[in-house]
């Protein structure tokens, strides 16, 4: 029995980047930055890679701003590829997003401020 899931509540670290294929299939990566509960408040946050698909990736496109409070839950994945340019073996982990939740209030998203 396997156990993947990740649920993470941050703040988005740009704007959304979207694309929409050939087929119809809409994707949005984003970046997300999560502050870690310690005593100094001075701390860097973590960073996350998202990646929705569908109806969520629209969603994310439509409402998610540049420091908009959101909580998401998906799965953890690693991505490999080949480095052009050398040649190395280079992977990066990514979260897939199943579920995305928009939090904070109206004023927040107008704002698009926020501290990461």
């Amino acid at each position: 029995m396997g156990l993947n899931v990740v649920n993470l509540v941050g703040r988005a670290g740009a704007e959304p980047e979207i694309r929409i294929f050939d087929s119809g299939k809409t994707l949005c990566k984003l970046p997300l930055a999560v502050n870690r509960p310690t005593r100094n408040r001075n701390s860097p946050p973590d960073w996350f890679n998202l990646e929705m698909w569908g109806n969520t990736a629209k969603i994310a496109g439509d409402y998610v701003h540049k420091g908009s409070l959101i909580g998401i839950q998906g799965s953890l994945k690693i991505e490999t590829w080949t480095d052009r340019n050398t040649g190395e073996n280079r992977s990066r982990p990514v979260i897939k997003v199943d579920r995305l939740e928009l939090l904070g209030s109206k004023r927040d998203n107008e704002s698009g401020a926020g501290e990461f």
